[in-house]
């Protein structure tokens, strides 16, 4: 029999609390169907009190699909899929924007799951927005604007050499990381593949321009896209324990993790689900 869970909706659009199920259990394949879907009519899933080791997370998050190795950043001693970010004074964060996850490859990830191992006393934060929130709450003028046009994701936006190639070994990686990912073009609007609906698919972390536009069109374009995704409306914040776990379906949403911590120290492992080419 099929373990049951239960959904708490979070705002009416993007976010929602799953209880009454053990991460640390293996997952079955209806579990992790039924999962899936509250994922596409959520956005992001919230987990309390799942103290997954590395290696557990890492098999959760391969349940859903093939796992990405992140190119610059740190990763757990023997589970290369598990991203670590430790930030505080000494390690200051880089992903206090809004920003999607790994759109500078040509198939950006499905997903990402997001375990808190250390929290600070107060802050620390994460936001989520949802792309089809904002998508649907443009005018049809804007969205025959939108519709159509490209715009280029670049990993030296949010990855530059001056923070991440400051020793030899480093310059070396980050070479090699920059030669392996060169700038990469997505719609504007994306066609979720799973669900057909549509949303914004661009973010502050990575999208460098709009290519059909001149750069002072794009720079104006951007800054309100960026503005109007970033609307109250289109987001849920959640304030992390240790322990918590969040899914999200990085194909339509983007995330900021709040700075509001320092100088205490905050420390978050990532799987991320690779995902397929936009359209």
């Amino acid at each position: 029999m099929t373990p049951t869970f239960s959904l708490d909706p979070l705002t009416p659009a993007i976010g929602a609390r799953v209880s009454g199920i053990d991460l640390r259990e293996p997952l079955d394949d209806g579990t992790r169907d039924r999962l899936r879907a509250a994922l596409l009519a959520h956005h992001v899933l919230f987990f309390e009190d799942q103290p997954l080791e590395p290696t557990q997370q890492r098999d959760l998050a391969a349940r859903f699909g093939p796992l990405h190795v992140h190119p610059i950043y740190p990763t757990v001693d023997g589970v290369p899929e598990i991203i670590v970010l430790d930030t505080s004074a000494r390690n200051l964060p880089d992903n206090d924007n809004w920003h999607t996850d790994v759109t500078f490859i040509e198939t950006p990830p499905l997903g990402a799951l997001l375990s808190a191992r250390l929290i600070p006393p107060l802050g620390g934060d994460t936001l989520w927005a949802s792309g089809i929130a904002a998508w649907e709450a443009l005018t049809p003028r804007w969205q025959a604007l939108l519709d159509g046009l490209h715009a280029e994701h670049d990993m030296l936006r949010s990855f530059p050499a001056h923070r991440f190639a400051r020793t030899p070994a480093e310059r070396a990686r980050w070479e090699q990381a920059r030669d392996r990912n060169p700038p990469v073009m997505h719609p504007v609007v994306r066609t979720h593949p799973e669900s057909g609906r549509r949303g914004l698919f661009v973010n502050e972390g990575f999208t460098t321009r709009i290519v059909e536009l001149t750069a002072r069109e794009s720079d104006g374009l951007l800054r309100f896209l960026f503005e109007h995704i970033a609307r109250p409306e289109h987001t849920v914040r959640w304030r992390w324990k240790a322990g918590d776990l969040a899914f999200w379906d990085n194909r339509l949403t983007l995330h900021y993790a709040t700075t509001d911590y320092l100088p205490h120290r905050r420390v978050m492992h990532r799987a991320t689900i690779l995902g397929d080419r936009p359209r």
